[in-house]
């Protein structure tokens, strides 16, 4: 048995990997760079860069400007399309009050708060850990110590849920029992750090032994 929960967002509780693709892909498109989604999932999703280096040669303005419209079309996105992950709700319903749980993503806040507006799934958690909490994102092992320092649990007595390799080797390198829900968007990967691997997240409860009846 586990003494915490900790869950990753983006592929885990919220469909939204698509929609930074998307956002990406018309930004690019707009500079005349064509991003093609074996060059998203091997630079953003494994590797944790932006894919905007893609548009390399550009002056720091010109950079800025591009950010600032690929956040643009982003937030937009999240806003009218992001949508929970089918299930998730219902499993964290039946682990509500049997043990802390939170979520360590590295998605900004604003955009975070963004896509969960109308989700109905902050309630289940204890406390949510943003880029803004910490210096070094996923695949470094901080988010998921400062999780655990967050909530005074040892990292050896918590499990992790991800759905990326560099998601998976932030958890594992931290210290944390790892299962893994790859997406499409991230199959393939090197999901060797996890325990499990899970085809959807109905699987959990009764993988990791706890009655919930």
């Amino acid at each position: 048995m586990f003494d915490g929960i900790f869950w990753d967002n983006d592929g885990v509780l919220m469909e939204t990997e698509h929609l930074y693709f998307q956002a990406n892909v018309e930004a690019l498109a707009g500079v005349g760079v064509t991003l093609t989604l074996d060059d998203f999932c091997r630079i953003s999703l494994r590797q944790g860069e932006s894919v905007l280096t893609l548009a390399a040669g550009r002056d720091d303005g010109a950079a800025a400007e591009l950010r600032r419209v690929r956040d643009a079309k982003y937030y937009r996105l999240l806003g009218e399309e992001a949508r929970p992950i089918p299930g998730v709700e219902d499993t964290l319903a039946r682990f509500r009050g049997r043990l802390p749980m939170a979520i360590v993503t590295s998605c900004q806040r604003e955009n975070f708060l963004q896509m969960h507006r109308s989700s109905g799934l902050l309630g289940y958690f204890d406390f949510i850990l943003t880029r803004e909490d910490y210096v070094a994102t996923k695949p470094d092992p901080e988010p998921y110590l400062t999780a655990c320092a967050r909530a005074g649990l040892h990292p050896g007595r918590c499990l992790a849920i991800e759905d990326s390799e560099r998601g998976v080797r932030s958890a594992a390198g931290a210290g944390l029992t790892v299962a893994a829900m790859p997406g499409q968007m991230n199959r393939g990967g090197d999901f060797s750090a996890a325990r499990w691997l899970l085809a959807r997240i109905h699987e959990l409860p009764e993988l990791i032994g706890l009655d919930v009846g």
